[in-house]
């Protein structure tokens, strides 16, 4: 069977370009800090696919979400239920509540419209994910932290309980400065 980043490839990850080079780049960039903290491996291979379906920050997709079984063969359904809840998060609203001081944002979902909660674990996991989303993007590019460095800065002040130690220590060493 070929592997994961193999697999990212072929449905066309290398095609589309983000901020810095291809998505390929990007989603590898953000397994590889997940698992510099020690991340379980599940929690990697989300990082690896987390905008396979597209998200509100980038919304070309690989996948519909209508392939939601596929991509679970690939990464398993504790990888593949967090890489949905990623995409599937309208990030304006879920930051906002966070900023405004949430304990437990609601998630609204882009895809379906609804209202919800996530578990204990999966609102973890969602905010790890995030944090090293947003820091591979802000590694060796300054006008990114110059335009977005504040605001994050904050959003991570906040999402902080949530966060490994290896997470938060690196939010601060990126975003504290801005």
């Amino acid at each position: 069977m070929k592997n994961k980043f193999q697999l990212l490839g072929e449905l066309g990850a290398s095609e589309f370009q983000h901020i810095q080079g291809s998505l390929l780049q990007h989603l590898q960039g953000t397994r590889n800090l997940l698992s510099q903290w020690n991340a379980p491996q599940f929690l990697q291979d989300a990082g690896l696919y987390h905008a396979v379906y597209g998200t509100s920050g980038f919304d070309a997709s690989l996948l519909s979400v209508k392939q939601r079984y596929d991509v679970a063969q690939i990464i398993g359904d504790d990888a593949e239920e967090l890489v949905y809840q990623y995409c599937a998060c309208s990030r304006k609203d879920f930051f906002t509540k966070l900023l405004d001081g949430a304990k437990k944002p609601e998630l609204i979902n882009r895809f379906t419209g609804d209202a919800y909660y996530l578990s204990e674990d999966l609102l973890r996991n969602f905010c790890e994910l995030t944090a090293a989303n947003e820091i591979e993007i802000a590694t060796s590019n300054p006008a990114f932290i110059d335009k977005h460095g504040t605001y994050l800065h904050r959003l991570f002040d906040k999402m902080s309980p949530f966060l490994s130690e290896a997470a938060n220590a690196k939010t601060k060493a990126t975003f504290l400065a801005a």
